[in-house]
């Protein structure tokens, strides 16, 4: 089973089409927002050396911005 867990806000487009895409695959996943989560977002930033969304982490893999072909690779999505 794949942890995966999402960093994003409410306003970003990429975290819009990415959860989208996970939903639409039929992924579960962890979703942090943090706009409004201080502690998730410090978990994110110590996670990914980044401030921006969205942050993917998939079984400890860290994925920034909404990178398909590498989501795709880690959870053995063909297109």
């Amino acid at each position: 089973m794949n942890k995966i867990k999402v960093y994003s806000t409410p306003t970003c487009p990429y975290c819009l089409t990415l959860k989208a895409y996970l939903e639409e695959k039929g992924i579960e996943y962890e979703h942090v927002d943090v706009a409004i989560d201080k502690e998730g977002a410090q978990e994110m930033i110590k996670k990914s050396g980044q401030m921006g969304v969205p942050v993917t982490d998939i079984n400890g893999e860290i994925i920034i911005g909404f990178d398909k072909a590498k989501i795709n690779k880690l959870l053995k999505i063909e297109e």
